[in-house]
């Protein structure tokens, strides 16, 4: 698909798109409850149509009907032999641990950039779970056997993702491992945590921290028989639609809960200290204004939200002076190497990014170039490409643009209800 995005003025309200990141974890409790449970306001993106795809394959049932799910399980009994997570860096790591809870022989794979992305920490911490591996020197596809075990004390790397101890923790808390502790050392990405352990409170696990080091599970009354659960809003996609606000709006986004635990809330601080406007009413968020911002270069941490590396880049690249993020080195295993992707695509709008460490220096403020960008088959960059598109000097034309369908399948269709003029071939 090539997408050209032309530059305008937006208005309107959206509302964002569901939640992938609590999509794909309530797939995971789902799976893991022996009993039914209603999933409202599902998503479908690619990475969430993946998640449904698993559960079934470890032996869940899936009914899909217009606004909900319904998932019937009597826990984690793979059906065959295989299992595929498509591109999704979370789904192959949640899922593989909560796989393991099986004594079957299972191959896990996926597909696109997930067989390039490493995955050596299960050759390294599987074998002190009492589960077999095989992998390919650290990438797909890996062959598992359990069933794994739950030892006292296990310690876990959290330097390079959280995802992996996301599927740990459900695996644990679905065994009733409630006299082990997972021991993690410099964790990254704690909100993402956070979204996990509301996942699993929701359903009525009980899992506690000591400051992110040490997880231990608690005794809790029997799951119900039914549960129901609601998928959040998704504030990484909408980061894409506030900063579109931002930039070329105004424009409201609704469907947000201001109370979420989800890691990339955390573009709210970063637009404040971009200068944007904005406004918390009770039906949504207000960015932007008539007048446009005066907007100023800015600097953010994103160590533990690296996901808002490229929105926060077409934003820097709104503002007068040179803007500096934190947290390039959680660039380099995503769908693409992102620190450079977005180096060579925006220099190709005329904006210059340099890579000083763990320090991305976006230069502000000057004249964005119409261009033909290639999304590097990464969704994030297409959208960061598209949001940039809006205050260009021309039509900006992306290839590979079906890229968007990994998280935020209408994220095009989106920005034509706000009134951008969009080309889709």
């Amino acid at each position: 698909m090539i997408a050209t995005v032309y530059p305008g003025k937006l208005k309107g309200a959206q509302v964002a798109p569901a939640s992938k990141s609590s999509m794909q974890r309530a797939c995971a409790a789902a799976l893991l409850h022996v009993g039914e449970t209603i999933i409202s306001n599902p998503g479908h993106s690619n990475d969430d149509l993946a998640a449904l795809d698993v559960i079934q394959k470890l032996g869940a049932t899936v009914e899909i009907k217009t606004n909900s799910i319904k998932v019937l399980s009597s826990g984690v009994r793979p059906i065959g032999p295989e299992m595929n997570c498509g591109e999704s860096g979370l789904g192959i790591r949640m899922f593989t641990p909560i796989a393991a809870l099986s004594s079957q022989s299972i191959t896990i794979n996926g597909k696109g950039s997930l067989v390039k992305r490493p995955m050596h920490f299960f050759d390294e911490i599987f074998p002190a779970l009492g589960v077999q591996i095989n992998s390919q020197n650290g990438f797909l596809p890996i062959h598992i056997q359990g069933p794994l075990k739950t030892p006292d004390t296990i310690t876990v790397d959290g330097s390079l993702s959280s995802q992996f101890l996301t599927g740990l923790l459900m695996a644990y808390a679905a065994s009733g491992a409630q006299e082990s502790v997972i021991k993690v050392v410099d964790l990254k990405s704690k909100p993402y945590i956070d979204l996990t352990l509301a996942v699993l409170n929701a359903f009525g696990w009980k899992v506690q921290h000591e400051n992110y080091e040490q997880f231990s599970f608690l005794t809790h009354e029997p799951l119900k028989e039914i549960i129901e659960y609601t998928v959040e809003g998704d504030w990484s996609g909408a980061a894409f639609l506030l900063v579109a606000g931002a930039i070329a709006g105004p424009i409201k986004v609704k469907g947000l809960q201001m109370d979420s635990t989800q890691a990339d809330k955390a573009v709210m601080q970063a637009l404040q200290n971009a200068n944007v406007s904005i406004a918390l009413q009770q039906d949504g968020i207000q960015i932007g204004s008539d007048a446009g911002d005066a907007l100023r270069a800015f600097e953010f941490d994103a160590t533990d939200c690296p996901d808002l590396f490229p929105p926060l880049v077409a934003l820097a690249a709104a503002c007068i002076g040179v803007s500096e993020i934190k947290g390039v080195s959680r660039l380099a295993h995503k769908e693409s190497d992102r620190g450079l992707t977005l180096q060579t695509e925006f220099a190709k709008l005329g904006i210059q990014i340099d890579l000083d460490g763990d320090i991305m220096k976006i230069h502000g403020g000057i004249e964005i170039k119409e261009a033909i960008v290639f999304s590097q088959h990464d969704h994030r960059i297409a959208m960061a490409c598209g949001v940039a598109a809006l205050i260009a000097n021309g039509p900006v034309t992306i290839t590979e643009a079906e890229a968007i369908n990994k998280s935020y399948t209408d994220f095009f269709a989106h920005l034509s209800q706000l009134g951008a003029k969009v080309e889709i071939k």
